[in-house]
């Protein structure tokens, strides 16, 4: 079971990262936290995915006053996530006309989908920034909606002022993931063998 665990969290990190790639690659917008890491990389001369695993870090940090406890998932989230969405940007060529574009806007926002389902189901400790949505949540009795509305609604903007790129795919993923992750994620739970009691024997 353990095994199994660790390889769908580290095949769904990685499709995360590619997938995070294909949009960046497509020009046509990008997720909340993705338009503002973005705007770092322009900023900093960094490259996104080594301001991905930044963000992260400063982002579990900011864990503490909220008392959040990460696990291994959400040190294996900051890291593989940075890593392969450089790994994926370096062989990925940019697409050319707006058809091919536009498909592989679509199949980064479904693909990110199934990857967040298969890192969820794994049930190994929640990304940084769910950690920080859920924090909010329980400290300050925010809703998850509320949470994540605010979270997202200002790294947008943020990262929007800093040049990332806002378009009708950051529209296509705030609409669409939703309901696509909880399309997938029965799918991906992991759930423990159920633990069967001997009979009583019988004297």
């Amino acid at each position: 079971m353990l095994i199994r665990r660790l390889i769908q969290l580290h095949l769904g990190l990685a499709l995360f990262g590619v997938s995070l790639a294909l949009m960046v690659r497509a020009t046509l917008g990008l997720d909340p936290w993705n338009v503002f890491q973005q705007g770092l990389t322009d900023l900093t001369g960094l490259t996104l995915g080594q301001v991905s695993i930044a963000i992260g870090v400063v982002v579990m940090l900011a864990w503490i006053p909220l008392r959040q406890k990460p696990g291994y998932g959400t040190i294996a989230n900051i890291f593989v996530i940075g890593l392969v969405i450089d790994a994926a940007l370096a062989v990925l060529p940019v697409f050319e006309g707006l058809g091919l574009r536009a498909a592989m806007m679509v199949s980064g926002v479904v693909l990110n989908a199934v990857a967040s389902a298969a890192y969820i189901g794994a049930g190994m400790g929640p990304g940084p920034r769910d950690g920080l949505m859920t924090g909010l949540h329980q400290r300050l009795g925010w809703s998850i909606r509320v949470s994540r509305l605010s979270i997202e609604a200002s790294v947008l903007a943020a990262g929007w002022l800093l040049g990332g790129v806002v378009g009708v795919g950051t529209v296509l993923y705030a609409v669409a993931l939703g309901p696509l992750v909880q399309l997938f994620l029965p799918m991906f739970t992991v759930t423990p063998p159920l633990k069967v009691s001997p009979a009583p024997s019988s004297s």
